[in-house]
């Protein structure tokens, strides 16, 4: 049986819940992957396979909210945002909650301020090991109300076993993302380590590790992103590659398979093996599986999409890159930024920037059709909310009662 996690009434849908549960029945082994169409009349959605909550934010959740239920005479503290969404970091915020870290590591509250009988809440990015060394020092214990993400703690013992192989570490992933962060510390206390962030720097990584370009072009791209003295060439004789859990699966893969080339071309096939391990088993279920159904929504005709998530949340901006090569795409924080059937206020990854865009709803032949999706960190109730939200702009709607009885005639 799958683990039962609380999750508090606030972030309990009907309209997505009665979709997913749906697809669920008739689908338990999720191999089909092609979007519900929930159809209003003059306006039609597509709701993909997978979307919302992963497993890792269930959890995250689950143990943060019981444990200010069964702690209230206790200062609870976050060492940062637990995931990334506004609406869950305010909610506990307001449920007395403090941050010790902004997201990119600044310091708010001190550690050296806190005391024995404080609890700190370790996030579902995890956190690095310097951090939790001065908690331990202030005599808090980091792993009792830790809810670091099961899948990234697998990325670590990933890493720990190659480190003690002999193998260095490269890492796809955001340098100064909390969860590489937590991923750089862990495994550079196991193996020189180097951040990468997409497939152009890998392409970089490997023309140096062939001596196609200089050495010293480590240092211009990779200087802030390595353990001290990492050098390309002695320490890539042997290494792997693990991820930030939140980054585009595919592009991992590309990754791998760009270094795997390069080690192939330097040392021959028959001794690639040698040197290069295979990593692909530290990819995110989760990660995969919402990319897979974004890919398979992408598939389909819509005049537009809409992604609900947090401005800074690197798996909801990586669904928003799918979907801009398909559709116009706006990533949306919640219904807020819908102004009103004219005007949208969204955010710009590139630009990093939030933007406002008039003569946003199209204008296409009824019935519109829109995909919707979320980020893992979004609360199904905020996919709601847009929904209805933009259901109210087109008049002749049915009623959403009606919409859903197909997905509650499976139940």
């Amino acid at each position: 049986m799958p683990k039962e996690f609380f999750i508090p009434d606030l972030y309990q849908s009907e309209i997505t819940k009665t979709v997913k549960q749906s697809r669920q029945i008739l689908d338990p082994r999720k191999k089909d992957r092609v979007p519900s169409v929930l159809d209003l009349g003059p306006v039609r959605f597509l709701i993909p396979r997978h979307f919302g909550f992963c497993y890792g934010v269930e959890n995250a959740i689950d143990i943060a909210y019981r444990t200010i239920e069964e702690h209230p005479d206790k200062t609870i503290y976050l060492l940062s945002e637990m995931i990334h969404n506004p609406t869950v970091n305010k909610d506990l915020q307001s449920r007395g909650v403090e941050f010790l870290f902004e997201t990119d590591g600044t310091e708010r509250i001190p550690i050296s301020s806190l005391s024995p009988d404080d609890i700190v809440i370790v996030p579902a990015f995890g956190t690095t090991l310097e951090i939790q060394k001065q908690l331990e020092e202030q005599g808090v214990n980091p792993y009792q109300y830790d809810t670091t993400c099961p899948f990234v703690i697998k990325v670590w013992k990933r890493g720990k076993q190659l480190g003690k192989r002999g193998h260095s570490l490269v890492i796809h992933g955001k340098h100064k993302h909390e969860e590489t962060r937590a991923t750089f510390s862990h495994s550079s206390e196991e193996a020189p380590s180097v951040v990468v962030l997409n497939p152009e720097e890998a392409r970089i990584l490997a023309d140096i590790l062939l001596e196609k370009r200089p050495k010293e072009d480590f240092h211009t791209y990779f200087g802030m992103k390595c353990t001290e003295g990492f050098d390309p060439l002695a320490d890539m004789k042997q290494f792997g590659v693990i991820n930030q859990t939140t980054m585009l699966a595919t592009e991992t893969q590309e990754i791998m398979d760009i270094l795997k080339s390069a080690v192939i071309e330097k040392y021959g096939e028959a001794e690639a093996e040698m040197h290069f391990a295979d990593t692909s088993d530290t990819l995110c279920y989760a990660t995969h599986e919402n990319q897979a159904a974004t890919y398979a929504l992408m598939e389909e005709r819509a005049d537009m999409a809409l992604v609900v998530g947090g401005y800074n949340s690197s798996n909801t901006m990586h669904l928003v890159e799918l979907l801009e090569e398909r559709f116009p795409t706006y990533h949306i924080r919640d219904a807020s930024e819908i102004k009103n059937q004219h005007e949208i206020h969204h955010f710009n990854q590139w630009k990093k920037e939030v933007e406002k865009t008039r003569g946003w709803m199209p204008k296409a032949a009824e019935p519109v059709t829109i995909a919707l999706t979320s980020g893992a960190s979004c609360p199904d109730t905020l996919v709601d909310e847009v929904l209805l939200k933009v259901a109210s702009y087109f008049e002749g709607c049915r009623p959403v009662e009606v919409a859903l009885e197909p997905f509650t005639a499976t139940e």
